[in-house]
């Protein structure tokens, strides 16, 4: 594909210029140069109607990718698991999910505002999976006193971490047995997929439904795809209209989704070994304590010395590496921060650690 010298790539020099090396997370990452020339060039429609070909083509892509029947493209990872929830729970009816999932923790209560749906939270283990122990004693017995339990919700990865289709099975066979539906919020399935060398489609398998997000390690600026049944979708597709979801032509933005499901997933597995070469690098660093086992694929955690990380995190900002405020850090790899890159945070944190 002919590149479109109006949109320039970002070289690695320029990725890891004074500023630009964003560890905060891996939303951050910004459309290249043939990712730009692929929003140029679609055909698009009204997708409303049905009617733009692109959007179509990701869906039909995304859906065949995870083994599912149909899907829809959402505006973001947050509108793609609610419309998920709402289609599959009436009011009064109760998901659960694992403590600190994305789904309970970080979308502003939506399932419980606006569908009326009661959260469950249960325990995660250290992978971030759910024990089918812990999943039978949240299921709510039929008594009018309770709650309806009606859903399971999975997430993988979570913190970096990832689970083995053998591990979501186990989850999801508890919910099988009681007559409940199972969700997948695998907004960064595909770190999973390439962690394990497993497909997306297997890791799918165990759930109804499922996410995939575009916008995190994949590269693209915006949208989330939700995969499952045709009749699930066609609700869920209702439930986006509902939550203001429903774009027009929409193509421009599904054709950066296309393009990062055909040229960024097996590139992944870069940002897992700068990750791992990241997590390594600072746990030589005096006072330094780094979550060695968590990092499986993207994310680093780190806790600074008590006495100076202030000061640390001061003189890393001043070498150009953005992270995020806080004595306990996760830093994200992704696709706009080089090897290079990893480098120059090193000898930030290093000069800082020693001076």
């Amino acid at each position: 594909m002919a590149m479109n010298s109006a949109y320039p790539s970002a070289s690695a020099s320029q990725a890891n210029a004074p500023g630009l090396i964003d560890f905060r997370s891996d939303t951050v990452t910004r459309p290249d140069a043939a990712m730009r020339q692929a929003m140029m060039q679609a055909e698009v429609g009204d997708d409303v109607y049905g009617d733009d070909p692109t959007v179509n083509a990701l869906e039909a892509k995304a859906a065949g990718l995870l083994g599912k029947e149909a899907a829809v493209y959402c505006t973001s990872g947050t509108q793609a698991n609610l419309s998920a929830m709402l289609s599959h729970c009436q009011r009064g009816e109760e998901i659960i999910a694992g403590h600190g999932y994305h789904v309970l923790a970080a979308e502003a209560g939506g399932c419980a505002a606006l569908g009326g749906i009661v959260p469950c939270a249960i325990p995660t283990g250290a992978d971030g999976g759910l024990d089918p122990d812990d999943i039978e004693a949240a299921i709510k017995p039929d008594d009018p006193h309770c709650p309806i339990s009606r859903l399971i919700s999975l997430e993988n990865t979570m913190g970096g971490r990832v689970q083995s289709v053998a591990r979501l099975e186990a989850a999801a066979a508890v919910a099988r047995r009681h007559g409940l539906s199972v969700h997948l919020d695998g907004a960064r399935l595909m770190n999973a997929s390439v962690a394990l060398g497993v497909s997306a489609k297997d890791l799918a398998a165990c759930a109804d439904t499922v996410t995939i997000c575009l916008s995190k390690g994949l590269g693209a600026p915006v949208g989330t795809v939700l995969a499952g049944p045709a009749d699930v979708i066609a609700r869920a597709r209702r439930q986006r209209k509902l939550l203001g979801g429903a774009m027009r032509q929409a193509g421009v933005l599904a054709a950066c989704g296309l393009y990062a499901l055909e040229h960024n997933v097996e590139r992944l597995a870069e940002d897992h070994a700068n990750a791992r070469r990241l997590a390594q690098g600072l746990a030589e660093l005096p006072g330094f304590e780094i979550d060695l086992e968590s990092c499986q694929t993207n994310m680093v955690f780190a806790r600074l010395p008590s006495g100076n990380w202030e000061t640390i995190l001061d003189h890393v900002g001043e070498a150009g590496v953005t992270i995020s405020h806080g004595r306990n850090l996760r830093l994200v790899c992704h696709k706009d921060i080089t090897s290079d890159g990893v480098d120059i945070a090193l000898q930030a944190f290093q000069q800082a650690a020693t001076s």
